[in-house]
């Protein structure tokens, strides 16, 4: 009789891989976190930029300073935009 040879991974090898794996997973996870926060920042920044724009747009076409109420109606923002705007002007 013959033997057949099976070709495959031992044991060792794959907990050998596992562990690589989880070292890659551990190293790059609180990288993503830390991207997002750069990211959230940064969109927040942006959007402080736009409604800037728009209260001197507002402010163009009409000589004067607009109220919360004149530019949501008059949409040059979104209430979403405008709460943003309030939370982070400062920063």
């Amino acid at each position: 009789m013959r033997k057949l040879k099976h070709q495959g991974f031992t044991l060792v090898e794959m907990l050998i891989v596992l562990l690589v794996i989880s070292i890659l997973i551990l190293l790059f996870v609180p990288n993503l976190s830390a991207q997002r926060t750069v990211i959230d920042e940064k969109g927040n920044a942006a959007i402080v930029k736009v409604v800037e724009s728009q209260i001197e747009l507002f402010q163009l076409n009409e000589n004067r300073t607009p109220t919360r109420q004149e530019l949501l109606a008059g949409n040059y923002v979104t209430e979403e935009q405008y709460a943003i705007y309030l939370a982070h002007r400062n920063e």
